[in-house]
């Protein structure tokens, strides 16, 4: 019955708002319009409850707390700016949960605003929209105000507990523009690893403090490993000065694993454009090779055809090979996984995406509350999630053969 009755109602509103023109959407829209009916019902039903009685209930004139009138108040709400009348009560004790005392937002206004910043807007891009679209006028000062809170938010998931044991951890930087005192590019350092269920955590984010080595990576690593990180099989990584040795010291079990991916485009840097695709071919057999003397033997061959011509480009795969071999003693099943470019590539372009909307930032935290924001805003239907899984356990079985049980030393797999 309430359903029904629910159902006629809005179907006068809307018949009434199509006979008098009136908009769905905008300063005084059916949508306002509702906002406003369904608040000041939500109000009048949070009074009651607080008083115990309905409205011209005979217990109200007993002389204790009772209704005392209405005040107007805006509220800037996802249909825009609406002015609701709140009830009051005799001795002030009414504190509504819908429209809270001193509040002028609701909290989907929030929501709106962070899923804008995430998006990379900035804080005039958002205010500008907000007014443009919802007739709201929110500061610039309030925007900053509403994303601040993130950062609570940002140091808790920091600080939060992980697996116990991962089967693959992707470390990568992000490069962003950083104004203190003048513009510079900053590293961000982001580590995303694969859980025993096939699923993608990323486990931080990481600001470059200048003078990254083997130092910085063992207290990066060591507040990795304090929160709960007991092993991990293979790190990929790339380049990064002192990782190597930061890794070996945390999980002395683990593989260091150059990232496929950086190298081969590290490898095209260096050549022009016209050579490209013959480089892809000649370089292919070296990373399919089915053994390390059989990659060397491609090398060797490729490094017949290109030394001459790109004498750095056989210098980089030389300075490479020793983290670069590890790849090749795996099955197929975990080749495909460490060098999937969907795990960190797909990440770095969502976040690059947020980083260049915003051009440049005014501080390490801005930074890193952009880069968070972007993070809780993906795959938020978790289809991702779920692709990542179903693809998972043929790797499974191969890393629970080629790594002797650890993945089940430390967790239970079902």
């Amino acid at each position: 019955m309430h359903d029904e009755l629910d159902a006629q109602l809005i179907r006068r509103l809307t018949d009434r708002a199509r006979s008098e023109g009136l908009a769905l959407t905008g300063t005084g829209g059916l949508l306002q319009q509702l906002t406003k009916l369904v608040l000041e019902s939500a109000l009048e039903g949070e009074l009651e409850d607080h008083l115990g009685y309905a409205k011209h209930a005979p217990e109200g004139r007993d002389g204790g707390n009772s209704r005392n009138g209405r005040r107007a108040k805006t509220v800037t709400t996802e249909s825009g700016p609406v002015e609701v009348a709140v009830p009051r009560d005799r001795d002030g004790s009414f504190s509504p949960t819908i429209v809270p005392k001193h509040a002028r937002r609701l909290p989907g206004v929030e929501d709106l605003i962070l899923s804008l910043s995430a998006k990379g807007l900035t804080h005039g891009e958002i205010s500008a929209h907000l007014a443009e679209v919802y007739g709201a006028e929110i500061s610039k000062t309030t925007i900053t105000t509403i994303t601040d809170k993130i950062s609570e938010r940002l140091a808790e998931w920091q600080k939060r507990p992980l697996d116990e044991v991962y089967p693959v951890l992707f470390i990568d930087a992000l490069h962003v523009k950083i104004r203190d005192g003048q513009v510079a590019n900053r590293a961000i350092y982001i580590a995303l690893a694969v859980t025993v269920d096939g699923e993608r955590d990323i486990l931080g984010l990481w600001a470059s403090d200048g003078a990254e080595g083997a130092k910085y990576w063992q207290r990066v690593l060591a507040e990795i490993k304090n929160r709960g990180v007991r092993d991990t099989c293979i790190v990929v990584c790339d380049g990064l000065k002192g990782l190597p040795d930061a890794i070996n010291l945390t999980w002395p079990e683990a593989i260091v694993q150059t990232c496929l991916i950086h190298l081969i485009r590290n490898t095209f840097r260096y050549a022009g454009r016209q050579d490209w695709a013959a480089l892809a071919r000649d370089l292919k057999p070296i990373y399919t090779a089915v053994s390390e003397a059989a990659a060397l033997e491609e090398f060797a061959r490729f490094a017949g055809i290109w030394e001459q011509k790109y004498p750095a480009i056989i210098k980089l795969w030389e300075n490479a090979w020793a983290e670069f071999v590890p790849f090749l003693r795996f099955d197929r099943e975990i080749r495909t996984v460490v060098c999937s470019t969907n795990a960190i590539e797909s990440l770095n372009a969502r976040l690059r995406r947020a980083v260049r909307a915003r051009g440049h930032f005014p501080s390490e935290a801005a930074a890193l509350k952009c880069l968070f924001l972007a993070i809780t805003a993906l795959d938020p239907k978790g289809d991702g999630r779920a692709r990542w899984a179903r693809r998972w356990k043929p790797a499974l079985n191969a890393f629970e053969l080629t790594f002797e049980g650890r993945l089940t030393r430390h967790t239970n797999i079902n």
